[in-house]
C-alpha cells in the first residue's frame, strides 16, 4: 500500500475521510446539546445564584462554565475541519488560536474540577482547619490566579505550529530549539492531567474513609461529597485519562520511528479520544448538582417545572429547618 494512502501527519490529510465525518457529526451533535444546557447554567449562576455574592464554591462553578464555553467557540470549527478531510485548519493563525484554546479549556476545566474536590475536602476531612483556599474562595482572586497561571502554560502551543501532534518528528531538520519545545509541550500536557488526576484520587479516598468511619450525626453531607468526588472523577476519568495514554502511544510510536500503518492507527485513535474529551462540557452539569442542592432545584424550577412536585421544597434546608430556604451550598 503507497504512502499517500496513510494518515500523513505533516501536511494532516486524514486519510479515513469517512471516520474523520463521523468525529465530526459528534462533535455538532455535542455543540448542539451543550450550548443550550451552558447557556442556562450561565444564566442561573449570573441572574439567579449571583455566583459573587455566595460564600459557597459557586465562583468555582461558574469558572467551570466558561472553560466550556470556551470549548463551545472551538467545536464547529474543529467539525468543518473535519469535514473537509483536515485534522486541522490549513490557516496557521486559525491552526494555533484553535490549540491555544483548546488547550486553555482543558487546563481550566481540570483545574476548577480538582480546586472543587479540595474545597470539598477540606469542608469534611478538616471541617474546623483554616486554609487559604477557604479564605478565597468567597473572592475572585483565586480564579483569577488560575486563570493567569494556564495562560503562560499554554504558551507553548504558540511558540511554534502544533502540526497535527507532530511532536518530536523524526526528520533531517530536527534542532536543538525545535525538540526542547516539543517536550515542553508534552510536559505541560501530562502535567495538567496525572498531577490532578493524582490529587483527586487522595481526595476521593480521603473523603470516602471519612464516610465510613462516621456513625452518628448527619451523614448525608458526607454522601453527597462522596457523590461529588466520585462525580469528578467519573468525569476527568471518561473525558481526559484516555485521550493522555492515547497520546502517550502516540508519542512511543514516533519516537520509535514505527511504520506508516502504525503511526496512522495511532493518529486516528488519538483524535477519537480528543473528540470524546470535549464531552466533559455535557458532564460538568453533573457537578454543579451534586455541590449545590440549590442550584438543582433552581434549574429545575426554572427550565423543567413539571417535573418538580413542590416548587418550594428544594429550595429547603436539608437538615429540616425552614428558616433557611436561601442555602447554596451543600456543606
Amino acid at each position: 500500500m503507497g504512502n499517500s494512502t496513510y494518515q500523513l501527519i505533516e501536511d494532516c490529510e486524514a486519510s479515513n475521510k469517512t471516520l474523520y465525518k463521523l468525529y465530526a457529526a459528534i462533535m455538532i451533535m455535542i455543540f448542539i446539546l451543550a450550548l443550550p444546557l451552558n447557556a442556562s447554567v450561565l444564566h442561573l449562576f449570573i441572574f439567579k445564584l449571583k455566583f459573587w455574592k455566595s460564600n459557597s464554591n459557586n465562583i468555582f462553578l461558574f469558572n467551570l462554565v466558561l472553560a466550556d464555553i470556551l470549548l463551545l467557540f472551538c467545536l464547529p470549527i474543529k467539525a468543518h475541519n473535519f469535514i473537509k478531510g483536515e485534522r486541522r485548519s490549513e490557516n496557521d493563525t486559525v491552526c494555533k488560536a484553535m490549540l491555544f484554546m483548546l488547550f486553555l479549556n482543558r487546563g481550566a476545566s481540570i483545574a476548577f474540577l480538582t480546586v472543587t474536590s479540595i474545597d470539598r475536602y477540606f469542608n469534611v476531612v478538616h471541617p474546623g482547619r483554616k486554609n487559604l483556599l477557604k479564605a478565597l474562595k468567597k473572592s475572585p482572586q483565586i480564579s483569577i490566579l488560575i486563570w493567569l497561571f494556564l495562560l503562560p502554560l499554554t504558551v507553548p502551543t504558540m511558540l511554534k505550529t502544533f502540526e497535527c501532534c507532530n511532536s518530536h518528528k523524526t526528520s533531517n531538520d530536527d534542532t536543538l530549539i525545535k525538540d526542547v519545545v516539543d517536550s515542553l509541550r508534552e510536559v505541560v500536557f501530562f502535567t495538567q492531567i496525572v498531577i490532578p488526576f493524582v490529587i483527586l484520587v487522595y481526595c476521593t479516598v480521603r473523603i470516602v474513609n471519612r464516610l465510613r468511619k462516621k456513625t452518628v450525626g448527619d451523614r448525608t453531607k458526607l454522601k453527597r461529597a462522596v457523590f461529588l468526588v466520585t462525580c469528578v472523577m467519573v468525569v476527568f476519568s471518561f473525558c481526559f485519562l484516555p485521550c493522555a495514554l492515547a497520546r502517550m502511544v502516540l508519542l512511543i510510536i514516533r519516537v520509535q520511528n514505527a511504520s506508516e500503518a502504525t503511526q496512522d492507527r495511532a493518529a486516528v485513535a488519538f483524535d477519537g479520544l480528543m473528540v470524546l474529551s470535549y464531552m466533559d462540557c455535557l458532564l460538568d452539569p453533573l457537578v454543579y448538582c451534586f455541590c449545590s442542592t440549590k442550584f438543582k432545584a433552581l434549574y429545575l424550577s426554572n427550565y423543567f417545572p413539571f417535573l418538580v412536585k413542590d416548587p418550594q421544597s428544594p429550595l429547603t434546608s436539608t437538615t429540616g429547618n425552614t428558616t433557611h430556604p436561601m442555602r447554596t451550598d451543600v456543606l
